[in-house]
Formats: C-alpha cells, sequence, structure tokens
C-alpha cells in the first residue's frame, strides 16, 4: 500500500549533523534502503521536512522506514495513507456516495 512519509527534522540534531559532514550521507543511506518511488525535501511549520513516497507491505514495515528517521536526527515521522489519479479512479466513489444518501 502507498504512503506519504513526513519526517520532521529537529533543527538542533539536524544542524549538528550538517556541520559534522554527515547529513548527506544519512539521507543519502537512508533513501537507499528505503528505495522510495519519490522523495521531496522543504519546510513545514517551520521545520526541514522529508516527503517520501513509499510502498509499504505490511504493518511490521513501519519500523524499517522510521527508525532511521528517528535514530539519526530524533525526527518526527507520520505515515499518510495515499492513492494516486488510477487508485482513486478505482476506488467507486459513485457508488459508496449512492449507498450513503
Amino acid at each position: 500500500m502507498r504512503f506519504i512519509l513526513h519526517a520532521s527534522l529537529p533543527a538542533e540534531k539536524f544542524n549538528r549533523s550538517l556541520i559534522e559532514g554527515r547529513a548527506g550521507q544519512i539521507i543519502r543511506r537512508i533513501l537507499e534502503e528505503t528505495k522510495p518511488e519519490a522523495a521531496y525535501f522543504c519546510t513545514k511549520d517551520g521545520k526541514r521536512s522529508s516527503f517520501l513516497i513509499i510502498n509499504m507491505e505490511k504493518a511490521c514495515d513501519i519500523p524499517k522506514y522510521a527508525e532511521p528517521w528517528f535514530l539519526n536526527f530524533d525526527a518526527t515521522v507520520e505515515f499518510l495513507p495515499a492513492m494516486n489519479s488510477d487508485d482513486l479512479q478505482k476506488a467507486g466513489l459513485e457508488e459508496i456516495a449512492k449507498k450513503w444518501r
């Protein structure tokens, strides 16, 4: 199932990793390990953030995706179930709406 993984990175620990020259290596390793469909980096609520599009087969995979962010950056991590346009077309919204009128 497709998820958006949002990692919010606290400034103090990330800044330390950046100054030590490790931040880029760590992020590169996380991306190599998790193999996201896409990865975006921006700010959200004034904090550095990462948004990864991942496919997770089972709930026990959550630590595989979350722990690298927790352990390396003390990040806050959220998993948001997501659909692409094909998924949305297959969802049967019209039938669901008819059922719940």
